[in-house]
């Protein structure tokens, strides 16, 4: 597997490749992950365009991302998740863990890492 790595504006970009089956690829993307939450990132995106396959063990990484970034009042977006990847998301709940940032393509998630963040109900700036 290659991880793709970019960064847009503020946004890290990873774009993982192939297959996550709990392999070297599937620990070269969790590694990445950790990295960046230790150094602080604020905004990462996960590009699941060039997923092929995750078995429970990909799965896992993506949770820990959403969970280790929340954790820090940080954000992690997914997108590019295929038609096949999705209903697997949705059977295991993962939509509801990633809630409103699973975005159709990359620009829409980037579109939204720049919108400014909403008030909740019943408060005005």
């Amino acid at each position: 597997m290659k991880l793709g790595v970019k960064v847009v504006d503020d946004v890290v970009v990873l774009t993982p490749h192939g297959m996550l089956l709990g392999g070297d690829e599937t620990d070269e993307f969790e590694d990445k992950v950790r990295e960046l939450d230790k150094q602080g990132n604020q905004k990462l995106l996960i590009d699941l365009g060039r997923t092929t396959f995750m078995n429970s063990l990909g799965l896992t990484v993506l949770f820990l991302a959403h969970a280790r970034y929340a954790r820090r009042g940080a954000t992690a977006k997914l997108c590019g998740v295929a038609h096949k990847l999705h209903q697997v998301f949705e059977l295991v709940r993962l939509t509801r863990v990633y809630e409103h940032n699973i975005h159709e393509t990359a620009e829409a998630a980037l579109a939204d890492f720049r919108s400014p963040p909403s008030s909740p109900a019943g408060v005005s700036s």
